[in-house]
């Protein structure tokens, strides 16, 4: 109580590529370096402070735009590769967990039999989207290709999946892992189709059930709204029905089967892994999309449309300003959004050279502690500068804490993906949530450091706070607190008490 009456007033201020194009320069102290990091990264911690230090804030934004392999911390990689989801591919993880929906669909005899079989099938289903969200979060917290994460965890939301459809909980984890993070820096028009090509969206959005004679128009309305031009690209309902057909025949197919194809177009049947393009489902008849024809052709046609989509002018604008949304703005600079969208079109959707664009731009070096944090970026960004390289064992803490501020990861129900303004995650029951996590950080968070299953510790073991009264502290985040929390924190009863008190202060809600 002592701790919350210090820090009230403070919480209640929350509710409320041209040649000439501007470019900041590099930070030139320790606060603006600390404050560029932890923007571009989950959140600045004493090891990605010493790094961009030592080979200079320029390398170390190079580096991070063109990452090389990520080598985690033994610790950290060692629970990655015991997971079911690392040791085995997504054709042998369908196939084990739908046999044990098979069993309960056909062959148990019984009532209790049956309900036993489905409860061992949503457990597995469950215990892998787990898996899938505890790796996302040890590769967040400790991955040194922070920008990669960041962007993974932004077209994650941008092509927002729901695990809680069908089998997606199997699916998610090598969606995230195949589909998104190997392009979360590439050419935009990579990403698209490897979204597409995924089960996991074809599944969420009803693409199975688009067929010739049997048109289902979800899929291709939510690429032109969500995922490309943006609503208001300039497209019509006619484009939208022309892309469906364009798309009828694309499914999935968890079987080891082939369909009956008709005979004269069986040289047009595709599969890739659960991919399917069905020659039998698909209307081959001619389209007319986005005021161009295109052929009756099979699943060429779906190429076809992605270029036509990718390189729209309409889509640079609406990615680049999502993206100066998400690490600028929540209103950004039109000009800025504008340079965005130029090199975009110009690299050929080139994602790293528009972050690029943003990273140099003098609006990005303006914005920086102003940027309000949705709950991931907190939960994640406390964790770094609470404990930085030292690896939790659990991240049942930090799924709880996500569930709670409802940011759960893969648990966005509708297409759109989570908002990304400060309207939307300042409420003040967040602000309660959060100082309630501040406060289980900065008293230790014992239960991210005992395994998995393991019994809970004596209260007489309980784990000695972080100590982020440090030298980062001292050298660049304190600079950066206002005179009322630099008051509060001279009152802590205890370093418990003043972790949690810089850990819910105003500033470090704020990237």
């Amino acid at each position: 109580m002592r701790t919350k009456t210090l820090l009230l007033a403070a919480l209640l201020s929350l509710a409320g590529c041209a040649a000439n194009t501007p470019t900041a320069p590099a930070p030139a102290d320790p606060v603006a370096l600390a404050g560029a990091l932890n923007r571009i990264s989950w959140g600045v911690s004493g090891s990605t402070y010493r790094q961009a230090e030592k080979i200079g804030y320029h390398a170390w934004l190079e580096q991070q735009l063109h990452p090389g392999p990520a080598v985690l911390p033994a610790a950290a990689q060692a629970q990655i590769d015991a997971m079911t989801i690392a040791r085995k591919s997504l054709k042998q993880l369908v196939q084990d967990t739908e046999s044990l929906r098979l069993d309960y669909d056909k062959t148990l005899p019984d009532d209790e039999a049956k309900k036993a079989a489905q409860r061992a099938y949503q457990l597995e289903a469950n215990r892998l989207a787990k898996e899938a969200a505890t790796r996302s979060l040890l590769r967040d917290l400790y991955s040194p290709n922070q920008l990669q994460e960041q962007m993974t965890w932004f077209w994650m939301n941008h092509f927002n999946v729901h695990q809680a459809k069908s089998n997606l909980r199997v699916l998610v984890g090598d969606y995230e892992e195949q589909a998104i993070r190997p392009h979360a820096l590439g050419r935009f028009r990579d990403l698209l189709a490897a979204t597409l090509y995924h089960p996991a969206m074809i599944r969420y959005l009803d693409n199975e059930q688009n067929a010739a004679n049997r048109i289902n128009e979800n899929y291709a309305r939510e690429i032109m709204e969500l995922h490309t031009l943006g609503v208001d690209g300039g497209y019509t309902q006619n484009d939208v029905q022309q892309l469906a057909r364009i798309l009828t025949g694309v499914g999935v197919n968890l079987t080891d089967k082939t369909p009956n194809v008709r005979k004269d177009r069986l040289d047009q049947y595709v599969r890739k892994g659960l991919f399917e393009f069905n020659p039998n489902r698909h209307d081959y008849g001619d389209k007319l999309f986005l005021g161009q024809p295109v052929k009756g052709r099979g699943l060429a046609e779906v190429d076809e449309a992605l270029d036509r989509l990718s390189c729209n002018p309409a889509t640079a604008r609406y990615i680049s300003r999502k993206l100066a949304v998400y690490f600028v703005a929540d209103q950004p600079p039109p000009q800025l959004v504008a340079r965005m969208a130029q090199r975009f079109l110009a690299s050929d959707g080139d994602i790293a050279a528009v972050l690029r664009v943003l990273f140099t731009a003098p609006e990005f070096t303006q914005s920086l502690g102003r940027k309000f944090k949705d709950p991931m970026h907190y939960v994640v960004s406390a964790v770094r500068l609470s404990y930085d390289e030292r690896v939790i064992l659990n991240t049942g803490p930090m799924i709880g804490w996500l569930n709670r501020m409802a940011e759960p990861l893969y648990g966005r129900q509708t297409p759109d993906g989570y908002p990304l303004t400060q309207s939307d995650w300042a409420s003040p029951g967040q602000m309660t949530t959060r100082f309630d996590i501040a406060r289980a950080i900065g008293h230790g968070a014992g239960d991210l450091f005992r395994a998995d299953g393991a019994p809970p510790q004596a209260p007489t073991d309980k784990p000695p706070p972080p100590q982020l009264n440090n030298a980062l502290y001292e050298q660049a985040l304190q600079a950066t607190l206002a005179p009322a929390t630099r008051q509060a924190l001279q009152q802590a009863a205890s370093a418990r008490e003043w972790n949690t008190l810089l850990l819910s202060s105003p500033e470090l809600m704020h990237r």
